[in-house]
């Protein structure tokens, strides 16, 4: 893997003009993102550093998104195996392996469309998020600028949004179901929860220990 790392890091290096200085990442607050643009501005969004993030929430969107984030290098390299054989053997696409760095660099710099040049761009920016930043900032800053409903993006508005109190007074039951309507919020973002998402709420909070 770290040959694989040094040889994306050299086409980053040779082809870094083309792409976001993701430096500036290093510290402070993010409040504008590719995904806010497209949704001409988020409506409810208020940066908070992590440490006023529940834990729990913290806990439930890595072991419902990404349960390897600490252990890979921003691309999964098991899961991507995983899911290229499941989407073969059903002849469509019905498993994704988007890790958070991944959706991060979506939300950050990219668009919604599934075009090739899309992926590869995905590719060599999460590649270089991972390089430039440790794994804590990175998940700050997903945290925060996720988008977890219409025009609701970030951990402090959405727990607002579904249960009026701050993201760091967030129960486990109500991490688990932010961290269940991931990523697609606007379909599954309604509360009470529906069936599907109640079944993956009890699975996330057995993956948490609660």
């Amino acid at each position: 893997m770290k040959k694989i790392l040094l040889f994306f890091g050299l086409i980053i290096a040779l082809f870094s003009v083309f792409f976001p200085d993701v430096l500036a990442l290093r510290r402070g607050s993010v409040s504008n993102t590719a995904y806010m643009r497209e949704d001409e501005g988020a409506k409810q969004h208020h940066w908070v550093p992590i440490e006023r993030i529940s834990s729990h929430l913290r806990r439930a969107v890595v072991v419902a998104e990404d349960g390897r984030f600490y252990k890979h290098d921003g691309v999964d390299v098991d899961e991507l195996k995983a899911s290229v054989e499941k989407n073969l053997k059903k002849g469509e696409y019905s498993r994704g392996f988007s890790t958070i760095t991944m959706q991060l660099a979506r939300n950050l710099y990219l668009t919604r469309d599934k075009a090739i040049w899309r992926k590869l761009a995905e590719l060599l920016i999460t590649l270089k998020l991972e390089l430039i930043l440790p794994k804590r900032r990175i998940l700050e800053i997903y945290l925060n600028v996720v988008e977890w409903g219409d025009h609701v993006y970030g951990a402090e508005a959405a727990a607002h949004h579904y249960f009026s109190k701050s993201a760091a007074a967030l129960s486990a039951s109500e991490a688990a179901f932010l961290a269940s309507i991931l990523p697609s919020p606007k379909k599954w973002g309604h509360y009470p929860p529906g069936p599907y998402v109640a079944r993956r709420m009890q699975k996330i909070q057995r993956l948490m220990g609660q």
